[in-house]
C-alpha cells in the first residue's frame, strides 16, 4: 500500500485558529492507504483542527449480507475510529465527530432500512447521506471518481422517493455534482425545502483541458448557477475540493506542489464568489483529504484558505472555519 500522508512544505499560519474540517475521507484500497494514523499526522501538523466530519468513500463496506445494508459497515468502521479519538489518547482533535454515510436513494422507500441502520450504527454521530451524483457527457472526469454514480441519478423518481426519507430522520444530503447540474440541486431543494442540502466543493466549475477564454465562460456560467442555487435557504456550501483536476488548475500535474500564495491566486475568485453567494452563515471550509493531496499538502491547503479570508473579521472567519460546521452537523465540540 502507498502511504498518502503529505509532507508539509510550509509552517501553519495562525495556528491558534480553531477549525472543523467539514469534509474528509479515510481510504484503504490497493495502492492507496489513508486511515486514522495518516489523517492524524495531517491534522496534527500545525493547524488547530478541533473536530472533523467524515464523508463516505464506501470504505470498509460489509462483504456480505443484504446489498442495501453493506454501506453500514463503513459507519461501523468510522465510529470505531471516532471512539479512539474521543479517548483523548491521540490528541485534542475529535476525528469523525460527525459522519455522513452512503445509501442508494434510488431504492426508493426501501432505503429507510439502510438509513435507520446507519443511525443505529452511528451511535449519535450520524448526520446525513452522500450519494455521488456527478454526470458529464465525457468519460474523462470519471477517471478521478472512485465510485461512478448511475446515469441521470438526480432525475430518477425512485431517487426522490428515497430522498424523501431523509428529512423526517433529521438527515441532510451531500450533493456532489458538477456546475452543469446545479439547477438539478435547486429543483431538489425546492421540492424538499425542509431537508438540508450541503453542496460539496462549491459544485465543481469543471474546466478540465479548456483554454483561458473557455475557462472564463465556465466561471461565468458556474457563478450564475451558484448564485441561483444559493437563493434556496436550505442549501449550504462547502468551500474546498480545489485540489481535484476538475477545476482545470493543473496543480495535480506538477511534480513540485504549489505554495499557499500560488493556490491563493488560483482559488480566491472561487472562494470569494462562494462566500458572496451563500453568505457567512451557510459556508464551511473543508480539506477534502486525502483526495486534494493530488495538488497540495494539508498544511498548505489550510494556509491558502486562511489567506483567502484575511479581509474578514475574526467573528466571520470563526463562522466559516468552525461555527457553521458545528451548527449544521450538530457537533458538540469546544472552539
Amino acid at each position: 500500500m502507498t502511504d498518502t500522508t503529505t509532507t508539509a512544505r510550509e509552517t501553519a499560519i495562525e495556528p491558534e485558529m480553531p477549525i472543523i474540517d467539514a469534509h474528509h475521507h479515510l481510504i484503504d484500497r490497493p495502492g492507496r492507504r489513508y486511515l486514522f494514523d495518516e489523517y492524524l499526522a495531517d491534522v496534527s501538523a500545525g493547524h488547530n483542527i478541533r473536530a472533523t466530519v467524515y464523508i463516505e468513500s464506501q470504505a470498509m463496506c460489509r462483504a456480505d449480507g443484504p446489498e442495501a445494508l453493506r454501506p453500514v459497515g463503513e459507519t461501523e468502521f468510522v465510529v470505531g475510529i471516532a471512539a479512539m479519538s474521543e479517548s483523548g489518547n491521540y490528541g485534542p482533535c475529535r476525528v469523525n465527530a460527525g459522519i455522513v454515510g452512503h445509501a442508494d436513494l434510488a431504492l426508493g422507500d426501501a432505503v429507510a432500512e439502510t438509513l435507520d441502520a446507519h443511525i443505529v450504527a452511528g451511535g449519535g454521530r450520524f448526520r446525513g447521506i452522500r450519494q455521488v451524483a456527478l454526470s458529464h457527457p465525457s468519460p474523462e472526469p470519471f477517471r478521478y471518481v472512485l465510485n461512478p454514480p448511475p446515469k441521470d441519478l438526480l432525475h430518477s423518481d425512485r431517487f426522490r422517493e428515497g430522498f424523501a426519507q431523509l428529512g423526517p430522520r433529521g438527515l441532510s444530503f451531500e450533493a456532489t455534482v458538477f456546475h452543469t447540474q446545479l439547477s438539478d440541486i435547486a429543483a431538489l431543494a425546492d421540492a424538499f425545502p425542509e431537508t438540508v442540502i450541503v453542496l460539496d466543493h462549491l459544485g465543481f466549475a469543471i474546466a478540465m483541458g479548456l483554454s483561458q477564454s473557455e475557462r472564463h465562460a465556465v466561471f461565468a456560467d458556474w457563478s450564475q448557477a451558484l448564485r441561483e442555487l444559493a437563493r434556496r435557504p436550505n442549501v449550504m456550501a462547502k468551500i474546498g475540493g480545489f485540489g481535484l483536476p476538475f477545476w482545470g488548475f493543473g496543480f495535480d500535474q506538477n511534480e513540485i506542489k504549489p505554495d499557499s500564495d500560488t493556490l491563493l491566486r488560483a482559488w480566491s475568485p472561487y472562494i470569494e464568489t462562494g462566500i458572496d453567494a451563500f453568505g457567512l452563515d451557510r459556508c464551511m471550509m473543508e480539506s477534502n483529504f486525502p483526495v486534494d493531496a493530488m495538488s497540495c499538502d494539508y498544511v498548505t491547503l489550510w494556509n491558502a484558505l486562511k489567506k483567502a479570508t484575511r479581509a474578514l473579521g475574526a467573528e466571520d472567519r470563526h463562522k466559516l472555519f468552525f461555527e457553521n460546521a458545528a451548527r449544521i452537523y450538530r457537533l458538540d465540540v469546544a472552539g
